[in-house]
């Protein structure tokens, strides 16, 4: 079982092949493949560290990144825009979901100073032509 915490719903439809470090692209691969193309696949939502942060080298333990503050406030965002709670959801089901919803003000808003987000296709990917 995948486990998500909330922003990493839009982290796995932005990534374009770039990463931290090898390791972290190889596993960040891996798991967008089966997310993006395996009907039916589901994911746990968890708001702690998840599937994604355990290659992530600044995961410094079990809920906790050196960039705390930051990821809890992308994943209170996205909670919050999207009604999210901790259970088990078809990621297919929920992304379309979420992006029948997003605009670009609110992708903005829950990924501001993210360093990822002017370099990643989150905004086509997320948002379309909108």
């Amino acid at each position: 079982m995948i486990r998500l915490r909330p922003h990493h719903l839009l982290c796995t439809q932005g990534y374009s092949g770039k990463g931290y470090d090898s390791g972290f692209v190889a596993h960040m691969n891996e798991v967008v493949e089966q997310l993006r193309n395996v009907p039916g696949t589901k994911i746990t939502l968890t708001f702690s560290t998840d599937t994604l942060c355990s290659c992530c080298p600044h995961k410094e333990g079990e809920d906790l990144c050196d960039t705390q503050e930051k990821v809890k406030r992308f994943d209170r965002k996205t909670v919050e825009y999207f009604g999210l709670e901790e259970k088990e959801y078809v990621y297919q089901d929920l992304i379309r979901e979420i992006d029948e919803k997003m605009t670009p003000e609110m992708l903005a808003d829950i990924c501001q100073g993210c360093s990822w987000f002017p370099i990643s296709a989150c905004r086509r990917n997320i948002c379309g032509g909108r």
